[in-house]
């Protein structure tokens, strides 16, 4: 019997899901990006974490230099493929000069890697003065674990009610392959760097798949939860959404 699904599944779970179809949710995120960013997205920029070039696409169409990283060789390839410029490496330890980049972004990367204090302190040490990281990553007040979970040694793919409410030791049995931060958690990864923050905020999704599905009623709870993002319910969002810039 093929291992082929099984492996992609544990491949899945360790590494994530990049952004292989551009739709709503991407835009809006890519939107967020530039504004933040200012002119430093005309400027040199890394994707730390590129996946298969979506966004890294996008983005090299206005800058001066846009670099992509990826740990996934199959993924370095096929970004490679579509003419862009990227590396095979890891976060924690980035193959380029201190003060390189005028802008890194991180879109759902840090909760995979290793070491994620050790990524943030690469990412704050190849940026010039004044450079930006724009990072997205997942809030523990989500009610649903969006990676799947681990179940009597078996990988469970889907979206799981309320893994992230649990405690910490039962919640990360669950789900040992990938973290899921609180804003407490993210203020203690930057302790002691070199950084000001300039915006921190916490929004949900894009749900085009429900939206694809059922139009009416996907727009409707779109359109209800972006609404939330500007109340204090924005604690149960899906993502964390920092711009952290270098001092």
């Amino acid at each position: 019997m093929s291992t082929e699904p099984s492996f992609q599944l544990d491949k899945a779970a360790l590494r994530g899901e990049p952004s292989y179809v551009w739709r709503a949710g991407q835009e809006r995120r890519l939107k967020m990006i530039c504004q933040y960013a200012g002119e430093r997205a005309q400027g040199v920029i890394l994707e730390n974490g590129c996946g298969v070039g979506e966004y890294l696409q996008r983005l090299d169409e206005g800058a001066k230099l846009a670099v992509g990283l990826d740990v996934d060789i199959e993924r370095v390839l096929e970004t490679h493929h579509k003419g862009l410029t990227v590396q095979l490496a890891v976060g924690e330890a980035l193959p380029h000069a201190t003060g390189t980049f005028d802008l890194v972004i991180s879109n759902e990367v840090i909760e995979h890697v290793q070491d994620d204090r050790q990524a943030l302190t690469e990412m704050v040490r190849v940026l010039k003065p004044a450079g930006r990281i724009i990072l997205f990553c997942p809030n523990r007040g989500y009610p649903f674990e969006t990676h799947g979970i681990y179940r009597k040694g078996e990988y469970h793919f889907g979206n799981k009610l309320f893994v992230n409410y649990l405690p910490d030791r039962w919640r990360n049995k669950l789900a040992p392959h990938v973290r899921v931060y609180r804003r407490r958690d993210l203020d203690k990864l930057f302790a002691g760097l070199p950084v000001r923050f300039v915006y921190r905020t916490v929004i949900f999704g894009g749900y085009d798949n429900i939206i694809r599905r059922s139009p009416t009623l996907g727009g409707l709870l779109r359109g209800l939860l972006q609404f939330l993002e500007k109340t204090p319910l924005r604690v149960l969002g899906l993502s964390h959404f920092w711009v952290v810039e270098k001092r």
